[in-house]
């Protein structure tokens, strides 16, 4: 074998790792996080996770990649570890599947339908099909199919490549005291691991033992111990992403090891000790792609098998070594884990958002509460979550931002942009409630308040902007077309409200009938609700832009559509309007404040 082999030989295998990833990317995206949805929300039932930990990896082809899920599901307070066992079982189940499909380079080519299926005829056809899905049809469910297309054939086509790249080894002498080294079981499952944890793939290193056993070389005693040290060779992944994780997700990423070392152990006592007695005769069988294939299925469903009687013997096993008590910090949805699903990523990322919402939310009652009494208590808390808010505003920015550097689709690309302004909009509703409290405490500080009239008109205001945020936070978390617009109809009304309360209250400063002192504080007031009020709005037209029908005039030029509102243009706007004017406004008109009071 000289040197042009080698090179042959290893670009190949780069080939084989690239289609993989390819595959595996493009089978992600068409998911849209819905795979790991149900990994969150229906696992519950052991038996049930087990087929969903199948199922997911089946579909992604990576048993690394669900393992990852889970430690960050864990991580971020979503799901509790005794869930994970059957999801973590399940996964080594459905990561058989690409050597499945890889036995088909075992099919006869006198047969000439099957002869179709094979990889070097097949690979080639499904690259052409894939690249034209990829690169002509841009955005949308189709060019992800075709980049799993695409990532297919490059994957048989590398396999084919890497067969006939390892055809001239199987004349060397050397080549074949090689592979009798690795019937040694301590050596077979080190270098199998060792081969794994490298490439990261257990899916990739059994194609390449398959393309392998084209030569004729690897027989049963070979295969075994290989094939077992790539299940624990595949959870490298998962313990490197367990690092400053917290406790349990470092159980989680412990309970995948211990599983693939455990059933290793197992069954190599079962099968050499078996053999020492009974002299198996499929021991030095020779192995093609289609026994490896069935070897790796039938090794990890008996795992299983033998395993899950024994989960909660196995969880107990990894508290014990990962001791102490579940860390009673506050855990993150925003684990980085599920960067590599940007659609997961996006699903946490909205969540934090609706989190910063209710804070938002939760600070303007407090401040209001601080307005009509005066508590430091209800101070301290008001600035604890404001500092609360700062913080996930920065984490959410970078999330989002380390987030733009993968491979996004056109509709997650919108998604940042939307969160990011979303998240803005919260967290100036939360400096705004601040500057509330900032007036509370400046009337409390110089003992004055302010008039009867006056706390009536505020009051009328701040219910009203209150209705304001709860309408656009409500909004926001359901996506809701028909919730977002209410939500301009009530701040035009609070437009309305502070006009009148502003002029109001500078004709009774030139009156006299108010200090200069409490006027302007009232006038701080007014305007910090109605900015609230205004980014209510920001919220509510970003929602209206995403779930508008076609065509409409708010998807295409969200001022157009405003002004169009506000004169008079719109008659479902104009009933709403009406409902909230009549519920705000014109209770407010019929407030008369007595002579000679401000």
């Amino acid at each position: 074998m000289d040197s042009s082999n080698v090179i042959s030989m290893l670009g190949a295998i780069a080939l084989f790792l690239f289609g993989m990833s390819t595959m595996t990317d493009g089978l992600e995206k068409l998911s849209s996080g819905r795979l790991e949805s149900i990994l969150e929300k229906l696992t519950n039932n052991v038996f049930k996770g087990v087929l969903l930990g199948a199922l997911v990896t089946g579909l992604i082809q990576s048993s690394a990649a669900t393992t990852v899920m889970c430690v960050g599901f864990v991580n971020a307070g979503i799901m509790r570890l005794e869930q994970t066992v059957g999801i973590i079982m399940g996964a080594n189940i459905g990561t058989t599947v690409t050597a499945q499909l890889l036995r088909l380079g075992n099919i006869s080519s006198d047969n000439p339908v099957m002869a179709v299926l094979k990889p070097s005829f097949l690979g080639p056809i499904l690259a052409i099909v894939g690249i034209v899905f990829y690169m002509f049809i841009k955005g949308g469910k189709k060019q992800n199919v075709g980049q799993i297309v695409l990532g297919l054939g490059v994957l048989f086509i590398g396999m084919n490549t890497m067969t006939a790249a390892v055809a001239p080894l199987q004349d060397m002498p050397e080549f074949q005291s090689l592979f009798t080294a690795f019937s040694n079981p301590l050596l077979g499952v080190a270098v199998g691991a060792a081969v794994t944890a490298l490439i990261q793939s257990s899916s990739a290193s059994m194609g390449i033992l398959q393309a392998v056993s084209t030569t004729g070389v690897v027989h049963f005693n070979v295969a075994i111990p290989l094939i077992m040290g790539q299940n624990i060779g595949t959870t490298v992944t998962a313990l490197l992403s367990s690092v400053g994780a917290s406790k349990n997700a470092k159980r989680t990423a412990m309970i995948h090891l211990f599983f693939n070392i455990l059933g290793t152990v197992f069954f190599l006592v079962v099968l050499y000790a078996g053999n020492a007695v009974f002299h198996f005769p499929f021991w030095t069988s020779v192995m093609n792609m289609g026994s490896i294939a069935n070897l790796h299925l039938l090794f990890n469903l008996a795992c299983t098998a033998v395993m899950l009687p024994l989960r909660k013997q196995l969880v107990a096993l990894v508290e014990h070594l990962v001791p102490g008590d579940t860390e009673t910090r506050e855990v993150s949805v925003l684990d980085e884990r599920f960067l590599a699903s940007p659609s997961l990523a996006l699903e946490r990322a909205h969540d934090a958002v609706i989190q910063m919402g209710l804070y938002a939310q939760e600070n303007y009652r407090t401040a209001v509460e601080l307005l009509e009494r005066y508590d430091v208590k209800k101070l301290e808390r008001l600035n604890e979550t404001e500092i609360a808010l700062d913080k996930m505003e920065n984490a959410l920015d970078n999330y989002l931002v380390k987030l733009t550097d993968r491979a996004l689709t056109p509709p997650e690309s919108v998604k940042i942009s939307e969160l990011l302004h979303t998240l803005s909009d919260f967290e100036r509703i939360g400096d705004y409630s601040i500057n509330l409290g900032e007036c509370a405490t400046a009337l409390h500080n110089k003992g004055i308040s302010f008039s009867n009239i006056a706390k009536r008109e505020l009051k009328a205001l701040t219910d009203a902007v209150d209705e304001t945020i709860e309408k656009a936070l409500a909004c926001y978390r359901e996506r809701s077309y028909a919730l977002s617009l209410q939500v301009e109809p009530l701040e035009e009304v609070v437009d309305l409200m502070r006009d009148d309360l502003r002029a109001r209250h500078i004709e009774r400063l030139k009156t006299g009938s108010c200090t200069i002192e409490l006027g302007t504080q009232f006038l701080e007031l007014i305007i910090n609700l109605e900015r609230i009020s205004d980014h209510c709005s920001n919220i509510a037209i970003e929602i209206l832009r995403q779930t508008a029908p076609k065509g409409d005039l708010v998807r295409t030029d969200t001022h157009a559509y405003t002004h169009e509102l506000h004169h008079g243009h719109n008659q479902e706007f104009e009933q709403m309007f009406a409902a909230s004017k009549a519920k705000y406004y014109d209770p407010l008109m019929k407030i008369e404040p007595p002579v000679g009071e401000g």
